[in-house]
């Protein structure tokens, strides 16, 4: 028998969740009326608005049938989790969107810029909400180095969908990149994965202290990667006259997106030599 919990949806969580859903159905249905583009950036702006406005929606049912303690998932992982993907998500989609497809006279643009922003102002709202606090218990993905697992996972997504194989094939030292941006994405998603459905307790070996060799491996990957993409993207290939936007700002893109995600890999990986080696256990 179903139970409904009234008292979900009066929470500021809940409140907040309320207001996302509504936002990302607006922002969503006012770009969808304006036709569809050929883009993988248009394409990603609009799986952003849909993705979040279903995920919160169906968030919201679950807590408020109570059929949260029959999902076999730790929900407080779950929810912690997507909030700060839907809020780097968001994030990206409000600053794309308006830079390639929104004009000074697109009024539906501007209009969806603007709750694409604040949707991203409630899900930063929502993280800081969920956010484990010094002392509590609670999920890994609720703590500063599992919000670092999805935020390193949602800069490889924006690495993923600014490549493109018909450069990055020509040359071996790219090559390499993709595939350091590949295995770490896999490796930080399993780790989600595995986070979300409980089963981290069931690895055979200490799980804090592989992620911290996984944490120093990947950066090592990422300092290769963040010398030899703009090394072999760049070298005698100065911008196109005619590039508004072209190949070589995607190209910009990931060398940019690279130098973030190997500045987020070092923080985790400090974050995580910190708590494994240098603080005591109670």
């Amino acid at each position: 028998m179903v139970t409904l919990n009234i008292k979900s949806l009066t929470t500021p969580v809940g409140i907040v969740r309320i207001f996302e859903f509504v936002l990302t159905c607006i922002t969503f249905s006012l770009v969808a009326s304006q036709g569809h583009r050929n883009s993988s950036f248009w394409a990603w702006c609009m799986f952003t608005w849909c993705f979040c406005c279903f995920m919160t929606l169906l968030i919201i049912i679950l807590e408020f049938t109570s059929l949260t303690n029959k999902v076999p998932i730790s929900w407080d992982d779950f929810t912690a989790a997507f909030a700060m993907l839907a809020t780097l998500m968001v994030m990206a989609a409000s600053v794309i969107y308006p830079k390639f497809y929104v004009c000074s006279t697109c009024a539906h643009g501007i209009v969806a810029t603007v709750m694409s922003c604040l949707s991203f102002i409630l899900y930063a709202v929502e993280v800081g909400l969920t956010r484990a606090k010094p002392g509590e218990i609670s999920g890994f993905l609720s703590t500063v180095p599992g919000l670092l697992k999805v935020v390193e996972a949602f800069v490889s997504c924006i690495i993923f969908i600014s490549l493109d194989s018909n450069f990055y094939s020509y040359f071996p030292g790219l090559q390499w990149c993709v595939a350091v941006y590949s295995i770490c994405f896999i490796v930080s998603l399993l780790i989600i994965l595995l986070t979300i459905c409980r089963l981290l307790a069931r690895c055979p070996f200490p799980f804090d202290k592989c992620l911290t060799g996984y944490n120093v491996l990947a950066v090592m990957m990422y300092m290769t990667a963040v010398v030899m993409w703009p090394l072999y993207s760049f070298r005698d290939n100065p911008r196109p006259t005619v590039c508004n936007p072209c190949y070589w700002d995607n190209l910009v893109v990931v060398s940019v997106m690279t130098c973030i995600n190997l500045i987020v890999y070092i923080v985790d990986t400090v974050y995580s030599v910190r708590l494994v080696f240098l603080v005591s256990p109670a």
